[in-house]
């Protein structure tokens, strides 16, 4: 798996080359735009398994302007003049890497979504808090996939940063578009392990001076504790013994309620993905059939 650079922290709109006519085709500010929509979004982190779903259509929104944007013969032009550069293989073989990261983001979906099934079958089966164990260890199966994968998208990024002020503005804009996708896949891991991710995507659109006077406001402890965090809190908690028999029971009712909802925000997840992935698979076919001819 490879992703890109990380995020820069100016655009690198301004350096793209005069092959585009001075006044830009009206699909490049509509990718800008999602491109904008994502940063601002960022700033706010995941409160949700909605938003992620919410965040996972602005991408695949983007890819609809991108594929689009593809088939313009200026942008065919660009490829085909430059089609031998290391530029246009790095952007090229990007967009597989994406097709990679996108699998393993369905993967460990699919995996968490079973787990969340498992548990909910034992609670309604009113089995002992001893007997939920199993959840938390295959979350730390998970996690440790999730580690892996956070660690290699980190080593990926530090080897991935040729840039061309030459390059073709269309290239450039793909590459931007890549970045912000893996960004977005980086964030989604983090919060199903339980972490955040560091936002880095201040400089990914034209306008984005634009926002640079919103102030995001701080957000309370508790509403940045994820779904699973606090699923994970209270099912060690339970195993733990940590509270009363009356009370063990209210906090298995709780838990039962919170796994509904996991599992259908899950399921949203997971479409989201699926249709992420065919898109993901539709864009590096197009670029493909444009090298090839």
């Amino acid at each position: 798996m490879a992703a890109a650079s990380p995020l820069p922290s100016k655009s690198g709109f301004h350096a793209r080359s005069v092959s585009f006519p001075s006044q830009p085709h009206p699909l490049i500010p509509k990718v800008d735009e999602h491109l904008c929509r994502l940063r601002a979004s960022e700033a706010t982190s995941f409160s949700s398994l909605s938003s992620v779903a919410e965040r996972l259509s602005v991408i695949e929104d983007m890819y609809n302007c991108v594929d689009d944007l593809i088939l313009l013969p200026n942008t065919q032009q660009a490829f085909a003049q430059k089609q031998n550069e290391k530029w246009v293989e790095e952007v090229v073989d990007g967009y597989l890497h994406l097709l990679d990261l996108c699998a393993e983001a369905k993967d460990v979906s699919s995996q968490t979504k079973q787990d969340v099934q498992e548990l909910l079958s034992l609670l309604r089966r009113r089995r002992d808090a001893n007997e939920l164990g199993g959840y938390l260890t295959s979350r730390k199966k998970a996690k440790k996939v999730i580690q892996k994968s956070l660690k290699n998208l980190k080593s990926l990024k530090s080897k991935n940063m040729h840039k061309d002020l030459d390059t073709e503005a269309i290239l450039t804009l793909l590459k931007e578009v890549e970045e912000a996708t893996v960004f977005v896949f980086e964030s989604l891991l983090s919060y199903i392990g339980g972490a955040k991710a560091q936002s880095r995507l201040s400089g990914f659109c034209l306008v984005s001076k634009l926002m640079q006077g919103k102030k995001v406001e701080p957000q309370d402890e508790e509403k940045n504790t994820n779904e699973f965090e606090k699923v994970d809190a209270a099912l060690n908690l339970l195993i733990a013994h940590k509270t009363g028999r009356s009370e063990n029971k209210i906090e298995l009712e709780k838990v039962q309620n919170q796994l509904q909802k996991m599992e259908l925000g899950i399921r949203d997840l997971e479409e989201g993905l699926e249709s992420l992935f065919r898109r993901l698979i539709k864009t590096r076919v197009s670029l493909l059939n444009i090298l090839n001819h």
